[in-house]
């Protein structure tokens, strides 16, 4: 299954899972990154980190790390 780190700019995909435990898990669903939204990648840093995305009509920025939790 593809994670929000594989997703290109500009394209936008939907949030199937989140993986993580505890308050990571908790923490990504706080900033809105629920099953079921949409997420639209407007920005990736140059060196690949963080990656800016808008989730429910807000700019968020997320590390690599984090991203890689999120399956779409």
């Amino acid at each position: 299954m593809a994670t929000l780190r594989d997703a290109k700019i500009g394209e936008t995909v939907t949030v199937k899972r989140l993986n993580g435990e505890g308050a990571v898990k908790r923490r990504l669903m706080d900033m809105g990154l629920t099953k079921g939204v949409d997420v639209t990648v407007r920005k990736v840093a140059p060196l690949g980190d963080p990656i800016e995305v808008t989730v429910r009509g807000y700019e968020l920025s997320l590390r690599k790390a984090d991203a890689e939790k999120i399956d779409v």
